[in-house]
């Protein structure tokens, strides 16, 4: 198997790089998508941080109430410290299960965008990170997520400086270009990566 770990700063365009690599024949393992499956309704997860947060972060039917929470830790670093001392080690397991049971001749990305800030373990073949400017960061969180200024602001800084994420990949893919530029760039790497793989799998 290669594994790509693929991450960036919210608003970057790291799942537009995913998406464009799966139609291409790789294999996305979203982690995002396993943070929700870990805190689902009757889980470990979502009982852990329902005694730590309280009911009242909780919808009717047992699923968290996401923009409640969010409001709740992106106002207070200890408190999303605290959450992320529950979710992190639940989808980093979770991120193991699901690479373990996959296909030899796999071409995996881990579309993880807290790789630097849950100091994800995977064997990686590659790390890719996409970047664009901060202001272009939240520019893109007001027009296409309907944040304001202040909310977008505080979610980018709640991440890692672009300096700590370029220090642990081995690619840059900048993402402050027109999209069919980016797309160039992002069909470039795949073949890259397609050729590596080979190699790997062919030793």
């Amino acid at each position: 198997m290669y594994l790509v770990g693929l991450t960036g700063g919210i608003a970057a365009g790291k799942s537009t790089v995913a998406k464009r690599w799966v139609e291409q024949g790789g294999f996305e393992i979203d982690a995002d998508q396993l943070a929700r499956e870990v805190v689902a309704p009757n889980t470990p997860g979502a009982a852990e941080i329902r005694t730590t947060f309280g009911d009242e972060i909780f919808l009717a039917g047992g699923s968290l109430d996401r923009p409640k929470l969010g409001a709740v830790v992106f106002a207070d670093a200890e408190k999303r410290k605290i959450l992320e001392s529950i979710v992190h080690p639940l989808v980093k397991a979770r991120a193991k299960e699901i690479v373990a049971e996959l296909p030899e001749n796999t071409i995996a990305i881990y579309n993880v965008p807290l790789l630097v800030e849950a100091s994800v373990d995977l064997p990686f073949d590659m790390v890719v990170t996409v970047e664009a400017p901060t202001k272009e960061q939240i520019h893109r969180l007001k027009t296409f997520r309907g944040m304001d200024e202040a909310e977008a602001a505080k979610r980018v800084a709640s991440q890692a400086s672009p300096a700590q994420r370029a220090n642990a990949a081995d690619v840059i893919l900048n993402s402050n270009q027109d999209l069919a530029l980016l797309m160039k760039d992002a069909d470039s790497l795949w073949l890259r990566i397609q050729r590596e793989a080979f190699e790997k799998l062919s030793a």
